[in-house]
């Protein structure tokens, strides 16, 4: 019989992502349990992507500078190797700064009043210090690692504000805008990172008063990547998709209205969603509309305004099963680490909380309560596995399950109850028990 391996999470923190004894399978009846949790792996839905968060300016800063040798080369390998950690697989990069960063920057900057239509003066010279630097080690750890990019905002001087902060980009820069996406593709592919998707505008829907953004309406986003970013892409030798929106799940009709846009539909591979606002089940609502788009779940934060442990947990492995119900082909959390003040951020106060803390004055490293909840998905889910059906007990016992490649399963349940919860799992005719702590998370892996 199949040995079923078992990792689970409790609530009172004795246990965070531990390693359990392993169960066995056998041929017991179904119904003694008052959970039945069936999985079929002939139905299938989503293929996933990967799993992971964003090595943003302030993140890949710390982990750079903050950090003996050692102790950075320890973390990459506890956020990237499958088997040391929790195998991340998949990073979102900031095209430019974002909220977290040392200063606000784009990679074209020219003086005020002046522009640079022709780009002589783009460079990406301030992501090579460090950024790039963090990039190439966990690449090195995992080279099927997916990156994907968002800016916060074009280069001052290509919008109406004429700053990063505020406005709207001007219609005559939709051109040379597409053209600053390509010169970032080319040069991060000349330092040997391949982005594997773009979205235009990061929460497009929002201006955000002390750091870098742009309201970009669903008609603007239509047309520049109908008639500017869509060609230029089309075009290059390296397939770079595109990803609309990237925004919260409340406001559908902004991908919606994009889709509904043919020649610039065409170009999309799919929308990329936020958790800040409105309901999971918005990304199956466009699914079922477009079913030719696909999903990707692309910023979740942890922050002071969920406290952790208790409700942080709840809340992050809420997201994590029930994103990928709803066909998310990724789960990614924000900043991979931030300091002892939750930063280094232009904001004048952060409470935003990385999967990592990096204590500047110290150099401790503390592994948040993100990097456990993440880790019950990147570390059993490769990328290429398929979701597989599992019937789930929403706000009581809830439940998502996967194929990987090599034929291996996995079964990721949470009990958001706060009594034990005895359960029966069957596939084909075999069974296993498990009972399952109140409020805690397991994830169970066995062999095809």
């Amino acid at each position: 019989m199949s040995n079923v391996q078992v990792w689970q999470s409790t609530m009172d923190e004795s246990k965070k992502l531990t390693q359990m004894e392993s169960l066995t399978f056998s041929e017991s009846n179904k119904d003694i349990t008052d959970y039945l949790i069936i999985i079929d792996e002939e139905v299938t839905y989503q293929q996933m992507d990967g799993f992971g968060a964003s090595f943003t300016d302030a993140s890949a800063w710390l982990v750079y500078n903050a950090l003996t040798e050692e102790l950075r080369g320890d973390l990459i390998r506890k956020l990237f190797d499958r088997e040391e950690g929790i195998g991340i697989s998949f990073i979102r990069q900031p095209m430019g700064a974002s909220d977290f960063a040392w200063k606000i920057y784009s990679y074209n900057d020219v003086e005020p009043g002046e522009s640079d239509y022709e780009l002589a003066r783009f460079s990406i010279d301030h992501d090579r210090t460090y950024i790039i630097p963090v990039i190439h080690q966990a690449l090195q750890l995992n080279p099927e690692l997916k990156v994907m990019a968002s800016p916060w905002s074009a280069p001052g001087w290509m919008k109406t504000s004429d700053a990063m902060i505020g406005g709207t980009l001007k219609p005559d820069c939709y051109g040379v805008y597409a053209d600053y996406f390509v010169k970032f593709l080319d040069a991060y592919q000349a330092e040997g990172i391949p982005i594997y998707a773009v979205t235009m505008q990061n929460e497009p829907g929002y201006e955000p008063k002390e750091y870098p953004g742009m309201i970009v309406k669903p008609a603007e986003e239509a047309a520049f990547i109908k008639s500017h970013l869509g060609p230029r892409l089309a075009k290059r030798k390296l397939p770079t998709k595109i990803m609309c929106y990237d925004h919260n799940w409340d406001a559908p009709g902004h991908p919606r209205e994009i889709y509904e846009d043919r020649e610039a539909s065409k170009y999309i591979a799919g929308t990329a969603w936020h958790v800040y606002g409105g309901r999971h089940e918005a990304m199956s609502q466009i699914k079922e509309q477009f079913p030719d788009k696909d999903v990707w779940f692309t910023e979740a934060s942890g922050g002071q305004w969920i406290p952790p442990f208790h409700d942080a947990f709840m809340d992050q492995m809420k997201h994590v099963i029930r994103t990928t119900r709803n066909w998310s082909k990724s789960v990614i959390w924000w900043n991979i680490a931030l300091d002892e003040n939750n930063g280094p951020t232009v904001l004048s106060r952060s409470t935003c909380r990385g999967v990592v803390k990096i204590n500047q004055q110290t150099g401790e490293l503390t592994y948040n309560l993100d990097y456990y909840t993440l880790g019950h998905i990147s570390k059993f889910v490769s990328p290429g596995a398929y979701r597989i059906e599992s019937n789930t007990f929403e706000d009581d016992l809830e439940t998502v399950a996967f194929r990987n490649v090599d034929g291996s399963k996995v079964l990721i349940v949470s009990n958001r109850t706060t009594k034990p919860k005895t359960f029966t799992v069957a596939i084909y005719e075999r069974t296993f028990e498990y009972t399952i702590d109140g409020e805690a998370a397991v994830t169970f892996k066995w062999e095809r």
